[in-house]
């Protein structure tokens, strides 16, 4: 007997009516968990005689007795604010500490008690996976949007005092993102927040595409490092350069094929007092390969202040080591 129904027939409308409800156990599971550990902000700047609404965002979670993660540019200069819950508790909040390179702040509110999110690995992520945005936009609390990760190893610049700094293997989403998600929680399918809701990309650019700044190894320091120093020190050494690929010689000597050409040394910094130079290519600093400006910023970290660090480049035809005693990265440095 023939089936009149053909490729369309019960059968498959069944199988994507399972599949349908798959996806929805998913996203509903995801909300079930995350939307009492995801905060609406107010942000307050004291003035005198009381404060003055300065913005607003999202936050999340971290640990039950109080700590919330957010982004830098939710909460700018300002020191204080009103988190909301979906629970109905308004709480008050104290920014412990901002990182405007890396878009990341953490507050803390006047209570505990409270449902900590669970943090993921947004290096274990891939193209087409299933994540969940959620904020509180515009102050509609627990709004949640899903998509898929439509794209990874993506980077964005971020600014302060001068100092330009791109943030690294950023999440690219086609979850629908708005101005008041900024600070919320990027998810996985298991309800681990893999990041922080950070942009939404504009006109020109692509609509439809937000940005998160990724929860990973390297965020997870400066997270722990805001909570308990409120500042994230960093390494300077006075260079700006770019990616170059190595002469025949290097490369075969080294077994490698990129390193970072020094295009600029800034006059009196710790890389201009130890003698790099233009044109140097920079292979290693302390024993670690270096094969493009995220492989050198990655390592400027506090550790480094203060510390004989050995630098070694490629220069005419030749491998050198250079001794460099970072500096602490500063507004005027």
């Amino acid at each position: 007997m023939t089936d009149v129904m053909g490729p369309a027939g019960p059968g498959t409308a069944e199988a994507e009516h399972r599949a349908l409800d798959a996806y929805s156990s998913v996203v509903t599971s995801v909300a079930d968990l995350l939307i009492p550990s995801v905060a609406s902000l107010k942000v307050m700047r004291a003035v005198r005689g009381g404060r003055r609404a300065e913005g607003a965002g999202s936050a999340v979670v971290v640990t039950p007795d109080g700590f919330l993660l957010t982004s830098a540019h939710v909460v700018g200069t300002a020191s204080e604010g009103v988190a909301g819950f979906a629970d109905g508790r308004q709480l008050d909040f104290e920014v412990v500490g901002r990182d405007e390179l890396s878009d990341l702040a953490v507050m803390r509110v006047s209570g505990g008690n409270l449902p900590a999110a669970i943090l993921g690995d947004a290096d274990d992520l891939r193209v087409g996976q299933l994540v969940v945005a959620i904020g509180n936009p515009l102050g509609f609390e627990g709004s949640l949007s899903a998509g898929i990760v439509s794209a990874l190893g993506r980077s964005f610049a971020t600014r302060s005092s001068g100092h330009v700094r791109f943030v690294e293997n950023v999440i690219q989403t086609d979850a629908a993102l708005y101005p008041g998600n900024s600070g919320g929680a990027l998810s996985d399918s298991a309800g681990r927040v893999v990041g922080v809701n950070t942009a939404i990309v504009g006109p020109g650019i692509g609509q439809g595409l937000g940005l998160a700044v990724p929860v990973n190894h390297t965020t997870r320091r400066i997270i722990a490092t805001l909570m308990s120093e409120g500042r994230v020190r960093r390494a300077f050494l006075g260079i700006a350069g770019g990616p170059r690929p190595l002469p025949p010689k290097a490369a075969r000597e080294l077994d490698r094929s990129a390193g970072v050409e020094v295009v600029q040394v800034v006059e009196g910094s710790p890389a201009a007092l130890a003698g790099i130079q233009r044109e140097d290519i920079i292979v290693e600093v302390s024993g670690t390969v270096v094969e493009d400006g995220s492989d050198l910023q990655r390592l400027m970290t506090g550790d480094l202040i203060g510390r004989a660090t050995d630098v070694l480049v490629f220069r005419h035809d030749r491998l050198r080591r250079i001794i460099v005693e970072p500096t602490e990265l500063t507004p005027s440095g």
